[in-house]
C-alpha cells in the first residue's frame, strides 16, 4: 500500500523460524530480519514481555543510520522509542489493539494457570508502559473504539485510520450457502472459549454447523466429535478457507473481549455471506448494519432461523461494499502519508 504510493520501505522485522520472506523484496528497497531474545531473559523483565523480547542493539543501530522517519507497527516494537536509543528521526505507532485490555481479556480466558498469571502480569506491564506514546510523533488507531481511548489519554496527536483491507467485490457463485461456519485460531484461548460457546449453541439442533481452524484443538476437536451436526475442518491452505466462505450462508463471530476491530470480522464480509456477531465483535466497529446482532444462545438460533430464509443478494452486496469503502487501503496509506511527512 505505501509501495504503490510511492513511499520507499526499509523494514525492520523478527521472524520466528520462517527464514526470509522474498515476497517483501516486492514491496521494499530493504528488509531487515532480527531474532526475538530468550523467554528467560525477557519474562523476567519488568518490562513487557511482547516488548523486551524485541529490544535489539543492531535494529537500534540500523535505524539510526539515516533520518527516515520510523513508524512502528504495533506497541511491542517500541523498545528503542522506550529507552530513548534513536536520534530524533520522526516516529509514529500503529497501534493494533489496547495491549493491557486484550491481554486482560486473554488472562480471563486462558485456564491454563502458568499462562493465565502470564497474561495477567503482562496486562500490568502494558498499562505502565503504554506512556510511551507520549514520546512519539502520531499515533494511528485502527477502530473507533481505540480512538476515543487513545485520544482520551494522549491527545490530538492520535489519529483513526481504519484497518487495511483490500476492497473488491466478491463474485457469489450461489445466493445460499447450506451450513454455519465459525473460523479461528484455536491456539487462542478466546477462540476456543467462542467454539465451546458456538457447540452450546447448536448441538442437537436442525443446523449444520462446521468449526475451521489451522490448529488442531484436542479438547475441542472430541467435544465436536460428540454431535452429528458439527464438524471440525482443518485449514491447510488459504483456498481451504476462502472454500468454506463460499459454501456457507451465515458466519457467526462471537468474542467476549472488547478489543476494537477484527481482522477476521472484515475478511468475512468480504468473502462470505451474512454474518451473526455479538456486541463485543461489532460495537464501535462503523461495521453494524452489516451484521445481524445475537449475544445469547436463544439470539443466535433465532436469527440463524432468519437468515436461513434468506437469500444473499447482490442488493446486499453493494450495500455491504458501500460502508466497506472506508477500509481501502489507498486511502488509509495517503492519510499516513500524509501525516509523516507534511
Amino acid at each position: 500500500m505505501l509501495s504503490e504510493l510511492g513511499v520507499d520501505i526499509y523494514l525492520h522485522m523478527f521472524e520466528y523460524g520462517r527464514g526470509e520472506q522474498k515476497e517483501l523484496t516486492k514491496y521494499c528497497k530493504e528488509v531487515h530480519y532480527y531474532k526475538r531474545n530468550p523467554f528467560v531473559k525477557s519474562f523476567l523483565s519488568t518490562d513487557p514481555f511482547i516488548v523486551k523480547s524485541r529490544s535489539n542493539d543492531r535494529l537500534t543501530t540500523n535505524l539510526n543510520k539515516d533520518p527516515f522517519p520510523i513508524l512502528f507497527e504495533g506497541l511491542h516494537t517500541t523498545y528503542p522509542v522506550f529507552e530513548n536509543l534513536l536520534k530524533g528521526q520522526p516516529v509514529f505507532v500503529r497501534a493494533h489493539n489496547i495491549e493491557h485490555r486484550f491481554y486482560k481479556g486473554l488472562s480471563e480466558s486462558e485456564s491454563n494457570l502458568f499462562k493465565k498469571r502470564f497474561f495477567k502480569q503482562e496486562a500490568k506491564k502494558l498499562k505502565r508502559y503504554q506512556q510511551v506514546l507520549k514520546k512519539v510523533n502520531g499515533v494511528f488507531t485502527i477502530s473507533p473504539f481505540e480512538q476515543a481511548y487513545f485520544f482520551q489519554k494522549f491527545g490530538d496527536h492520535c489519529q483513526y485510520v481504519p484497518a487495511f483491507h483490500e476492497v473488491f467485490k466478491k463474485q457469489h457463485l450461489k445466493n445460499k450457502g447450506t451450513y454455519i461456519l465459525y473460523h479461528g485460531n484455536m491456539m487462542v484461548p478466546e477462540n476456543v472459549k467462542a467454539a465451546l460457546f458456538l457447540i452450546k449453541v447448536y448441538k442437537g439442533s436442525k443446523f449444520t454447523f462446521k468449526i475451521a481452524s489451522s490448529h488442531v484443538h484436542k479438547t475441542l476437536v472430541k467435544e465436536i466429535g460428540l454431535h452429528p451436526n458439527i464438524s471440525f475442518t482443518h485449514i491447510r491452505e488459504e483456498n481451504d478457507l476462502s472454500k468454506l466462505f463460499e459454501e456457507a450462508h451465515i458466519n457467526v463471530l462471537p468474542t467476549f473481549q472488547k478489543t476494537g476491530i477484527k481482522l477476521k470480522l472484515l475478511n468475512t464480509l468480504y468473502q462470505s455471506k451474512f454474518v451473526i456477531a455479538n456486541d463485543f465483535m461489532i460495537d464501535d466497529t462503523g461495521l453494524e448494519t452489516l451484521c445481524e446482532r445475537a449475544n445469547t444462545k436463544a439470539e443466535f438460533l433465532n436469527k440463524t432461523e432468519m437468515l436461513f430464509n434468506t437469500d444473499f443478494s447482490n442488493d446486499i452486496v453493494n450495500e455491504r461494499l458501500q460502508i466497506l469503502q472506508q477500509f481501502d487501503p489507498i486511502q488509509g496509506g495517503q492519510k499516513i502519508i500524509d501525516t509523516i511527512f507534511n
